[in-house]
């Protein structure tokens, strides 16, 4: 394997998470597609990437869990030889208004978002090869400001804080770390719990006047992980149509 590129995508069963691993094994990098959960989910995910003649496995890891974390890079090390890319797509969102937030919600958000984005990223400062690239998520909510979407954009305002200062702490290393933050984008993680009022409704906010689509977002994360894309550093990309 020597020579290919190696990455580590988090909540790669699905969604954001599936279209980004998708698009980098197309690329000719191989990939590791880490899940929670959906272990069906993340073998279709590999079978879809080896049958268009990719190279990936899956790996299961509660991304707030550092040794199943620390298991998911030993697995890239041992298969590929090393990581190159890490993205952080695993994400968790529940809705509520402040005064009805769940605290128990609240607190599985914080070790999905924030503490799960600190691992990943303390692992990745820890092992990724020089010249490599960190893309987390955030979202344009934190700019936006939804109603109900106070406990998840709590968690997104830390992931950028996070994602600005590993930027910085690499530095000597010619390793880029950027968060992606998509607007509105048509994966279950958004659609669940909306009517078709209001999905229709912010379909036409952005200028562009429809919902992102995962390869939209995966086309981003290939330009950031790419060596085209590797001038930009330190960054929170707002992918969102034009919305904000």
């Amino acid at each position: 394997m020597s020579g290919q590129r190696v990455a580590i995508v988090t909540g790669a069963s699905r969604g954001i998470g599936r279209a980004v691993a998708v698009r980098l094994a197309a690329s000719g990098t191989a990939v590791v597609v880490g899940y929670a959960g959906r272990a069906e989910a993340a073998a279709r995910v590999v079978d879809e990437i080896t049958a268009a003649g990719g190279t990936a496995v899956a790996a299961q890891a509660d991304v707030g869990d550092e040794h199943a974390v620390a298991a998911t890079f030993d697995l890239a090390e041992k298969t590929y030889g090393g990581v190159d890319v890490v993205v952080n797509a695993a994400g968790l969102m529940v809705l509520s208004p402040i005064a009805e937030l769940d605290l128990d919600d609240l607190d599985r958000m914080y070790r999905t978002n924030i503490r799960g984005t600190f691992v990943v990223a303390r692992e990745a400062a820890r092992r990724l090869r020089d010249g490599g690239s960190v893309v987390t998520f955030s979202t344009s909510v934190v700019a936006l400001q939804f109603p109900t979407y106070a406990g998840y954009v709590a968690g997104k305002s830390a992931v950028e804080g996070i994602t600005m200062i590993l930027a910085r702490e690499l530095r000597g290393r010619q390793i880029t770390v950027n968060a992606v933050a998509p607007g509105p984008t048509a994966t279950d993680l958004f659609l669940d719990g909306k009517d078709e009022a209001t999905i229709e409704r912010l379909a036409k906010q952005p200028p562009l006047e429809r919902l992102g689509q995962p390869d939209d977002i995966a086309g981003v994360v290939d330009f950031l992980t790419g060596p085209q894309g590797h001038w930009v550093n330190g960054q929170v990309i707002r992918a969102n149509g034009g919305i904000a």
